[in-house]
């Protein structure tokens, strides 16, 4: 048997540069959606599929098979018993890259090529139908990118309960409509009736302070000084604006985060500084030893969201985080928060109010967002409505969740990036992060006692030093299962979600709810 070491060295350099060309295609897909003139548009997409058919083709190639069926049984996809000197971590990292190649193997180069390129240009009609608040323009681009869908799946095949368990593991490992049902179903239950409770209160928190006239560049600059004292490295990090805030890494040391202000709209910018900031700090905070291997990168999109929903909610809708920053906030706007207390500030950032977009909603109205989108993708891709169905779902599905139904496309089934980019299967991960946010902070504030009064002094440093101890710097080593027995020692569960809002929620509207 070939000496593992060599072996392994072997197949880190050829994965290195299938790395560099993905990350290229990742600044391209960057500049897209920040700096390219609408002109660029049909090149860009050409490009970008080029850069993905190229590292496809790289990755499929009889060199990395060879090299991983040194020491992988392909029955199990885990490394032969036999491979003697092979740590813990490069068993995982021989197990990762045998799920990704058998999965990319499965999809022909032109296939991969035609998906970039339809997506890229559907991105950008998708950008275009939500300014003018015309789905027709964007449907003919959504349905090539929904067959492009269909036949993804067909390739991949093996998924027999459901074909958008397909989708669902692209994104987290190993979930499944069986599995999500019943806990969302869970977790639903918990939310509406939490919902219920803060609909018979009286005397709601007043927001209206919050979305008065704020000065845009002032608010940049507060987002800033909050990405910076979450640890955020600047120097390895930039933020920039975006239609749609999304956060990109090329490596540990070049991450980029974008954010978008509006300036009757404090919260906007706020909490998505925060948000991205979470992503930030995970990309930042992966090997740089392990670059280009899945050891180098992020678990799971449900782990990833589970940073940015940690500090974004646990963190920054907090009374402790804001008892530092309010003062520092006040500074800046005066004239609109000047005379305002911290309760009061407080209060209305965590107001629940039934609202039509999903980045802009509170904690507990947020996952039920998420349900109807994992409703609404369920039924598309088991062919029980069509893409031209989609507006009106939306709206039914709105009401059955929220009570409320959009009078405008751009708010309503255009309001995300997601479809155009071909992400379906996605949105699960976004409550799969809420509930994994809850259980990893709860036990940050178990090993760390001190934790409510860093915080309150504005010191998060501690936090983001936990986070990357037990989370980031592993990648994918475990498993997201595993990962989270590993530091928490139980199974994912939507209690301490839900007691963590029963709280919060609780105190603001003062409200107790007996589980």
């Amino acid at each position: 048997m070939p000496d593992p070491s060599k072996t392994l060295a072997a197949l880190k350099s050829r994965l290195l540069e299938i790395r560099h060309l993905k990350d290229a295609a990742a600044l391209l897909a960057w500049d897209q959606e920040t700096y390219m003139p609408a002109g660029g548009g049909q090149t860009r997409s050409e490009q970008l599929a080029t850069l993905q058919t190229l590292a496809h083709a790289k990755f499929v190639s009889p060199e990395i098979e060879d090299l991983l069926l040194h020491h992988i049984d392909p029955a199990t996809g885990l490394a032969n018993p036999n491979a003697n000197g092979l740590d813990d971590a490069s068993k995982a990292l021989l197990r990762e890259t045998w799920r990704d190649f058998s999965q990319a193997k499965k999809l022909p180069s032109d296939f991969v090529n035609r998906l970039e390129r339809e997506c890229s240009l559907a991105q950008q009609v998708w950008a275009e139908a939500r300014r003018r608040d015309d789905f027709l323009q964007f449907l003919p681009n959504l349905q090539t990118v929904i067959a492009l869908k269909f036949e993804e799946i067909d390739y991949l095949g093996g998924f027999d309960d459901s074909p958008y368990d397909a989708l669902l593991d692209t994104y987290e490992p190993g979930a499944t409509v069986a599995q999500l049902q019943p806990l969302f179903a869970t977790l639903r239950r918990g939310l509406l009736e939490l919902l219920h409770h803060v609909r018979e209160c009286a005397s709601p928190p007043d927001d209206r302070l919050l979305f008065q006239p704020y000065d845009q560049q002032q608010q940049l600059a507060f987002g800033k000084l909050i990405l910076q004292a979450m640890g955020y490295d600047f120097h390895r990090g930039r933020v920039d604006l975006s239609a749609h805030p999304f956060t990109t890494s090329f490596h540990p040391t070049d991450v980029r985060v974008t954010t978008r202000v509006f300036e009757q709209d404090l919260p906007s910018c706020l909490f998505s500084c925060l948000h991205e900031g979470g992503h930030g700090l995970y990309d930042q905070g992966l090997s740089r030893e392990q670059y280009g291997t899945p050891l180098g990168e992020t678990l799971s999109l449900g782990i990833h969201e589970s940073q940015s929903r940690l500090w974004e909610n646990h963190v920054g809708r907090s009374k402790a985080f804001w008892t530092h920053f309010f003062p520092l906030l006040q500074h800046d706007f005066p004239s609109q928060l000047g005379t305002v207390s911290l309760d009061s500030f407080h209060a209305a950032l965590n107001r629940v109010k039934p609202s039509l977009i999903r980045v802009e909603a509170d904690e507990v109205t947020y996952n039920l967002h998420v349900m109807m989108r994992f409703e609404i993708e369920q039924a598309l891709i088991e062919k029980q409505v069509t893409v031209k169905d989609l507006p009106c779902l939306w709206r039914e599905k709105m009401w059955d969740y929220l009570g409320i139904v959009p009078e405008r496309d751009a708010d309503g089934v255009l309001q995300d990036v997601h479809w155009s980019l071909g992400a379906l299967g996605y949105f699960p991960t976004y409550t799969l992060g809420n509930l994994y946010a809850s259980m990893f902070f709860q036990q940050a504030r178990q090993d760390m006692p001190a934790l409510e009064t860093d915080i309150q002094r504005g010191n998060l440093l501690p936090l983001k030093d936990w986070l990357n101890c037990n989370i980031h710097q592993y990648g994918r080593q475990y498993s997201a299962a595993d990962l989270l027995r590993r530091i928490t020692g139980r199974e994912l569960s939507v209690d301490p979600f839900l007691s963590y809002l029963r709280t919060k929620i609780g105190d603001v509207y003062g409200f107790t709810i007996t589980p």
